[in-house]
């Protein structure tokens, strides 16, 4: 049962070593990458680890950076706002990317789509944390070095997800910044989809409400 595996000691040295494994993914992206889906050395576990360290560092961020980096007052901040501002777009990613090539002989399954993909992330709250600290000691002329590492986060992490894709659905280098490309367009097809859908509930639930206003004005 549950708690049999939290008190199993293998799984919990299974778990550091999948968790420790995404700094080799940083540095050796096309061997990491086909090892952590083909050879197995990567865990969901692992992967849901480093979205959540991701979602506590984009939040984190706002509160602990120095305002003199980035003035935001923490009292108008919605927190939702900002978690969805990554889950959302992940959830896109790995939805989009992984309808897209099944179609085209791509191998990677959704799981191993969603486990690359967060693994390839491990970037940005790994900086990301430092950075906080870093910014309560330097000046507003220093700041464009600090932002120059929000730039590499962002970039590091983009270019493994590209890498990662590689190598889990086996595709050329060409083929793969094909599919990158036709991804990123299925996820504004995507939104587009769901703006519809939300547009259409809305104006439904509006229709009716006028219609019983309607129904109880002449009753």
């Amino acid at each position: 049962d549950m708690i049999a595996a939290l008190k199993n000691k293998s799984n919990w040295q299974r778990y550091f070593k999948s968790l420790k494994f995404a700094l080799y993914c940083m540095t050796h992206p096309l061997d990491g990458f086909w090892d952590l889906t083909h050879e197995k050395r990567g865990t969901y576990a692992a992967a849901n680890t480093i979205l959540i360290l991701t979602l506590i560092a984009r939040v984190a961020s706002l509160r602990f950076t120095s305002f003199v980096i980035d003035p935001i007052y923490w009292e108008d901040i919605n927190i939702f706002t900002y978690i969805a501002s990554v889950l959302f777009p992940l959830a896109l990613w790995v939805l989009g990317n992984w309808g897209l090539t099944t179609l085209f002989d791509g191998k990677g399954r959704l799981g191993q789509v969603y486990m690359s993909t967060c693994y390839a992330i491990a970037p940005y709250p790994l900086l990301q944390f430092p950075m906080m600290i870093m910014s309560n000691f330097i000046t507003l002329d220093e700041a464009a070095f600090y932002n120059m590492l929000g730039y590499i986060s962002l970039g590091w992490a983009a270019f493994l997800i590209i890498f990662a894709m590689q190598q889990i659905h086996e595709f050329s280098p060409g083929k793969n910044i094909l599919f990158t490309i036709a991804s990123l367009f299925a996820m504004l097809v995507m939104v587009f989809i769901l703006l519809l859908f939300f547009s259409m509930i809305s104006q439904g639930v509006a229709y009716f409400i006028s219609l019983a206003k309607e129904l109880l004005f002449r009753l």
